[in-house]
């Protein structure tokens, strides 16, 4: 068995996890990351990056990269007719868009930052065994063969809904289930300028399309009994039923999946040695697209936050990441909340008085400005 000492032991190698270990690399830290997987998935889940987030990624020496590796992208709006309109013009800073770019390109920028700064990612090694004291953690890795025994100051959860770190810690992760969505990467011919994300209110439920890099479209829609690998004429049939009336028509579907949507937040973020970031502090819907941003915004001040606290010998700066960033995931999942209970309403009177009252809202410019702040991560 081989055995390490270090200030910091990341679980879990996704864009949070890697983020947290690109600040910690900057900053002289020692520290290893870890995760269960023998490779980076090759899947894009989480597909937009905000200009909130551009702005931690600027700090992580990523945001060139990103931004010129993905699809900037100026405007959102929500269509039934065109019944809201938002653009990023009037956001804060020099960035006046989203950027499009899928979570496995995303990750691979990650890795290759990581490995710059001459770290890289210990794989497959999962999280067997976590013993937690007040002065730090020992932890037992174990995978294909090898066994590692970690002993460090503080470990970070970065390992996911179903946190093995955060179980050990014994921190609650109260929530509810919303049901099932439609997942899909496609290449098709779309009616609408590639400059636009469009979320549909159709009677048939909500439809959300994104243009992403090299010609492809994001597709995500609430549905009951999503298929577990959607095919060509399943994707079709929900654009047909809920997209626009003509001229979408599906080429290729170049990977889909389905996914339960949970609404869920860590009763706290630090506990002793313990901290959690992205997903293993925080799940929601994915109205917005705020997943993996929260997570890397999260990733960027807990990096700032373990440096200074093992620099001063004081967990004060953890305390302080905990209340910021809890505080920050309490609004976006209220506002993810918001936006997927008015998004999939039923009852034809009540969704024509809500596209009524939007189309009202959407007159007043202080109320697009708003919007653009919050989908943008400023609020």
């Amino acid at each position: 068995m081989e055995r390490i000492a270090t200030q910091v032991l990341i679980v879990g190698a996704g864009p949070a996890g890697l983020a947290t270990a690109i600040g910690l690399a900057q900053k002289g830290v020692d520290f290893v990351i870890v995760d269960a997987l023998p490779e980076a998935q090759n899947t894009s889940r989480a597909a937009v990056i905000h200009a909130a987030t551009l702005d931690s990624l600027a700090a992580l020496g990523l945001r060139e990269r990103v931004v010129a590796q993905g699809l900037k992208v100026p405007h959102f709006r929500i269509r039934d007719r065109v019944i809201f309109a938002t653009d990023f013009s009037t956001l804060p800073g020099p960035t006046k868009h989203l950027v499009m770019i899928p979570q496995d390109e995303t990750e691979a920028i990650l890795i290759d930052r990581l490995a710059a700064l001459g770290h890289r990612v210990r794989r497959p090694l999962r999280l067997d065994a976590l013993t937690i004291q007040p002065s730090g953690v020992e932890a037992t890795c174990a995978g294909e063969g090898t066994e590692l025994r970690i002993a460090a100051r503080h470990v970070v959860g970065a390992d996911g809904m179903n946190s093995a770190v955060r179980a050990a810690a014994g921190i609650g992760f109260p929530g509810e289930t919303y049901g099932s969505f439609l997942l899909a990467d496609v290449r098709m011919d779309w009616p609408i300028a590639p400059g636009e994300v469009t979320l549909y209110f159709a009677e048939a439920g909500t439809l959300v399309v994104a243009p992403m890099s090299q010609g492809r479209y994001r597709v995500v829609a609430q549905l009951a009994n999503a298929p577990s690998v959607p095919r060509l004429e399943d994707v079709q049939r929900v654009i047909d039923e809920r997209g626009p009336r003509q001229g979408a028509r599906l080429r290729e579907v170049l990977w889909g999946s389905r996914f339960q949507v949970h609404h869920k937040l860590a009763e706290r973020l630090h506990a002793g040695p313990v901290v959690l970031v992205g997903d293993a502090a925080h799940v929601h819907s994915p109205a917005g697209g705020q997943g993996m941003n929260l997570g890397l915004r999260d990733a960027e001040a807990l990096s700032r936050a373990l440096a200074e606290a093992l620099r001063s010998g004081s967990d004060a700066p953890l305390s302080a990441y905990d209340a910021e960033r809890q505080a920050a995931a309490a609004k976006v999942l209220a506002m993810t909340d918001r936006l997927t209970r008015v998004a999939t309403m039923s009852g034809r009177g009540r969704r024509w008085l809500r596209n009524r009252l939007i189309s009202a809202a959407a007159l007043i410019p202080a109320i697009r400005r708003q919007a653009a702040l919050r989908l943008a991560g400023f609020r």
